[in-house]
């Protein structure tokens, strides 16, 4: 079915960008929804393009349905899994938990179902080229691809998933963490460096035994914490935070400590706490002053994300299996510099206590030290989005700054334009917002907002 509507382009095709593709295409199919993608692969991103079977998903499947209103959808897709699919799903006792390349191929399926649609409407059409610029057209926006080709759209919708750091040691030896090339011919007398002890280092430990690396690794990280371990939870109500605890970081933590204990004696613990949570986080967040926000980014948010962001069991053992066998070491320390000698990297540490400074000869650096904040992010497009004045950070840069709808602001305050933002992006304004059960109910919320938006503006035209 022809049509004459611009589409609307939604860039970047991880979890955020396909999910919302797919709720727009559903919203709006006289309307077609280009989506970019700059790597090779849709519907994976860095997350799920992973082939690793011990890159396991740090939330259950109970809880990673794409759609908010089919809660048993992934259950259900991975019920119908074949035999070869076994290494992917483990069973644990705190429940199911898929690996990370099963989930990307859950999502293409998704997509590709989207894609096959044969009512005649033009629904999706994939742009495999990375967005390099917007820049204002009439009402909509002229999109600049990385290959030269141009393609007037209607709005725009920023999905670019988690932004890295550019912040990272600057060092010849440094790989990434998802560098899938063999480390065999590495030898096993000096270590691997991992910048960070999060999820990301989880995997990476994983990765380099699965690449043949042989030798000790070493993790560093302010405050040297592991994410802790998923455990058999029961559900637990949602707590009722006194009015101080709204207001107040410490009073917050207090409250919590006290429920904690509560749980225990009822014969939950502080997981079901924490998972009571998710309902009420972002409204606790957006109703801190922004003092107490800053309070907690600078002393609270290590210990929050490590209790918050959990690993699966087998994912644990791994770890606790390297730590045991002494070949893998964790440290409380920070980087102080690096000096690039033949053959390796010369890093000086400045260690937590009274231990002082230290030196070690790392083969390899590896930065899995977390998510990049937009204010200093080397995005080309969002750069320049910001030169043109579209698009404006948050408060403390860690996201875009945004309406209540999700309409990006721009440097001078205004939200008129169609251009809007989902999932990591949003850190700042909601902070929990970069896993699959807070990003679903933002992708179908975004998408009829957007329809919405669009819809009125060509009856507008039209009349």
């Amino acid at each position: 079915m022809p049509t004459t509507l611009r589409p609307v382009a939604v860039i970047g095709a991880g979890f955020s960008g396909t999910m919302a593709a797919i709720h727009l295409s559903r919203l709006m199919p006289e309307r077609p929804v280009l989506l970019c993608e700059k790597a090779e692969a849709f519907a994976r991103g860095l997350a799920y393009a992973t082939s690793n079977t011990d890159h396991l998903l740090n939330v259950r499947a109970a809880n990673m349905s794409a759609f908010p209103d089919q809660p048993r959808h992934f259950e259900q897709w991975l019920e119908r899994c074949g035999l070869d699919d076994l290494a992917s799903i483990r069973i644990t006792p705190a429940g199911v938990f898929a690996a990370r390349g099963l989930y990307g191929r859950y999502l293409t399926e998704l997509l590709v179902a989207t894609l096959s649609k044969t009512d005649g409407a033009p629904r999706l059409i994939l742009e495999n080229d990375e967005a390099v610029d917007l820049t204002p057209y009439d009402d909509g926006f002229r999109l600049t691809l990385a290959g030269g080709r141009t393609r007037m759209v209607a709005g725009a919708v920023l999905a670019c998933g988690n932004l890295r750091s550019p912040r990272g040691p600057r060092s010849r030896y440094a790989i990434s963490p998802w560098d899938p090339t063999p480390l065999a011919d590495l030898p096993a007398d000096r270590p691997i460096l991992i910048v960070g002890t999060g999820l990301t280092m989880i995997d990476t430990v994983a990765a380099l035994r699965h690449r043949e690396f042989a030798g000790p690794i070493l993790a560093v990280s302010r405050h040297g914490l592991l994410p802790r371990v998923h455990a058999p939870a029961v559900p637990w109500p949602v707590p009722d935070f006194p009015a101080e605890a709204r207001r107040s970081v410490p009073a917050m933590l207090r409250f919590l400590r006290a429920e904690a204990a509560r749980a225990s004696a009822a014969g939950a613990d502080w997981r079901s706490v924490i998972d009571a949570l998710r309902g009420v986080s972002i409204d606790l967040w957006r109703g801190l002053p922004p003092a107490e926000q800053r309070r907690f980014l600078r002393h609270v948010r290590s210990f929050w994300d490590v209790h918050r962001h959990r690993m699966a069991q087998p994912a644990a053992e791994i770890c606790a299996r390297e730590r045991g066998l002494g070949r893998l070491t964790v440290l409380r320390a920070r980087v102080e510099a690096v000096a690039d000698r033949p053959g390796y990297a010369e890093v000086t540490l400045r260690e937590r206590g009274p231990a002082g400074t230290s030196r070690i000869e790392a083969q390899r650096i590896i930065d899995a030290s977390g998510v990049g904040r937009v204010a200093d992010t080397d995005d080309l497009l969002l750069r320049r989005l910001m030169a043109h004045g579209l698009i404006q950070p948050d408060t403390f840069g860690l996201g875009l700054a945004v309406t209540d709808d999700f309409t990006l602001v721009d440097q001078h305050g205004g939200s008129h334009r169609p251009l809007w933002t989902l999932g990591p992006l949003l850190r700042g304004t909601l902070w929990e917002c970069t896993a699959v059960p807070d990003i679903r109910f933002q992708a179908a919320a975004l998408a009829r907002t957007v329809s919405e938006r669009l819809q009125q503006g060509a009856a507008v035209a039209a009349g």
